[in-house]
């Protein structure tokens, strides 16, 4: 198991790198992910089961316990990426399953990264995991709402089918999981030490699939202008996020769990109800967010580290005698 671990640490590492080769070798090679296209919802499924089981009575404590900054975090997080998304459809003028794609990863529960990321920025992980979690377990009411009201110009919303699919793929795992957890918590704190690569080689598989249903339509004319919006999108997320976590007058690690929290989402969500009840080009900007917010969430996360060892070195008092 150690060896898994330190495997895991490593992809982990490079998972940034290894997400835009992954996705770079579909596009060349688009069979190699083929028998993956029907089985994306499965895959989500063991993501969310194994959040599931790193899931602790003390995380939903966390919760009751301090509710209003992960209140506000998740009402920000669905109130301003949805509305961001709307607003550049139009700017954009994007039109049909392209904009639709655009708002339903706009309205995905917040990203399994983003814990990750705010760790590495000296981020306030619990504040983030809870948002996490209380986003997550809203999905299946927020989502197909969201897409009714935001995408229901450009395609027609099976919010009954959305509804229970959510329901499906987002709540059972996790409640299966924190079963499982409660049930058997010394050999599942065992197991869990692997979930980590268990879930990023999932979640590689489904951008292989995606890549591997779209090769022939992912660098159109039509499709090209994703691309931008995707970039826009996420960057301006992470803005408003931080705007507002200064608002309501958070501390430093606060306004950065809240920043990634607002700005990164769960493409893999996305992309998985995309190729479920839109077409597959629907999928593309829940796959072009997939690998944009892993870098843009690494290098934001190396600058807010960065200058917060430059504050310790400055801050350190020098030693009698120099």
């Amino acid at each position: 198991m150690e060896k898994v671990e330190q495997f895991g640490r490593w992809v982990g590492r490079w998972f940034t790198v290894l997400v835009v080769i992954w996705a770079a070798f579909n596009y060349v090679l688009p069979q190699t992910s083929a028998w993956v296209i029907p089985n994306t919802s499965y895959l989500l499924g063991i993501i969310l089961f194994g959040m599931g089981l790193t899931l602790r009575g003390a995380d939903f404590a966390r919760i009751v316990k301090r509710p209003v900054p992960v209140i506000l975090g998740t009402v920000a997080h669905y109130v301003i990426m949805p509305l961001l998304a709307w607003i550049l459809c139009q700017v954009f003028q994007l039109k049909g399953a392209t904009a639709a794609g655009v708002i339903l990863v706009g309205s995905c529960p917040s990203g399994t990264s983003s814990s990750v990321m705010a760790y590495l920025a000296g981020g306030d992980v619990a504040l983030d995991v809870s948002i996490e979690t209380l986003s997550t377990l809203l999905a299946p009411i927020a989502l197909p709402g969201l897409l009714l009201f935001y995408a229901g110009q450009y395609v027609a919303i099976p919010t009954q089918s959305l509804f229970l699919s959510t329901v499906k793929i987002v709540l059972v795992p996790i409640i299966l999981g924190v079963v499982i957890h409660t049930l058997f918590k010394k050999t599942v704190d065992r197991v869990t030490r692997a979930l980590p690569l268990v879930s990023q080689v999932a979640i590689l598989l489904i951008i292989g699939a995606v890549i591997s249903a779209n090769h022939a339509e992912l660098f159109t004319a039509a499709t090209a202008m994703v691309i931008p919006v995707v970039m826009i999108h996420n960057l301006s997320g992470y803005g408003l996020g931080f705007l507002f976590s200064k608002l309501i007058r958070l501390k430093d690690p606060q306004r950065k769990a809240i920043t990634f929290e607002v700005g990164m989402q769960d493409s893999s969500l996305g992309a998985t109800l995309a190729m479920k009840y839109f077409t597959p080009a629907a999928a593309i900007p829940s796959t072009i967010f997939s690998i944009w917010h892993n870098i843009s969430g690494s290098i934001l996360s190396s600058y807010w580290r960065g200058r917060s060892e430059k504050k310790a070195t400055v801050a350190e008092p020098v030693p009698a005698g120099r």
